[in-house]
C-alpha cells in the first residue's frame, strides 16, 4: 500500500505488532476494488493456533491423524517434533484473515467463496505458533450480478522463513436483485 493511506482506511493499534499496525480497509463499493487491484491490503494481527483449535477441527472434518493430535506421539516421532494444524485448517481461516483486512460496503452484498488455485503448504504450522494473512488483489473482473476477484494468498508464520500457506483464491462479490 501507499505510505499515504486513502480516507477509507481505518488504524487501530495492535497490541502485538508495532511493526504493523492493526488496519482494516473500508471499501465504498465494488466500483472501487477496482482501485485496489495490484495492491496488498492492510496485515491484520497475530493469530495463535491453539491445540483446542486443532481438535475441534479434526474431530468437525474427522481427520483424526495422530500427528495433529498426540502431542507426546509427535514430539517423538514426528518430524515437525510437535502437532501441527490440518492444511485445510489453514485454509478455511482466510475468511476471518480478509474480513480483518478488508471490507466492502454496497447494498445487498454478499460474499461467495468460489474456489482455490495453486494451494501449496511450503512449512508446517505447529501448535502454539502465531500466524497471519497478506492478500494481494491481483485481479477483479464484472461477472453476472457482480464481480469476480483473484486474490494472492500468503499466511505467514511469525519469525518464521516460509510460510505455513500460499494460495490463488477465488471469491466473488454479488449484489441481490431486491
Amino acid at each position: 500500500m501507499n505510505a499515504d493511506p486513502s480516507p477509507h482506511l481505518q488504524r487501530s493499534p495492535d497490541p502485538d505488532s508495532s511493526e504493523h499496525p492493526s488496519t482494516q480497509l473500508v471499501i465504498d463499493d465494488l466500483e472501487s476494488l477496482q482501485e485496489m487491484v495490484g495492491q496488498e491490503f492492510p496485515i491484520g494481527a497475530w493469530l495463535t493456533i491453539t491445540q483446542e483449535n486443532i481438535q475441534t477441527f479434526a474431530e468437525v472434518t474427522n481427520d483424526l491423524q495422530w500427528i495433529h493430535l498426540d502431542t507426546v506421539r509427535a514430539q517423538r516421532e514426528s518430524p515437525f517434533k510437535a502437532t501441527v494444524a490440518h492444511g485445510f485448517f489453514t485454509l478455511s481461516l482466510l475468511s476471518r484473515f480478509l474480513s480483518e483486512a478488508m471490507q466492502v460496503k454496497g447494498k445487498s452484498l454478499f460474499v461467495v467463496n468460489y474456489g482455490l488455485d495453486k494451494v501449496r503448504f511450503p512449512a508446517p504450522l505447529r501448535v502454539g505458533e502465531q500466524i497471519r494473512c497478506r492478500f494481494l488483489l491481483r485481479s477483479l473482473a464484472q461477472v453476472p450480478g457482480g464481480h469476480h476477484a483473484v486474490y494472492a494468498v500468503t499466511v505467514e508464520i511469525k519469525d518464521a522463513l516460509k510460510p505455513c500457506c500460499v494460495a490463488e483464491w477465488l471469491v466473488r462479490y454479488y449484489t441481490s436483485s431486491s
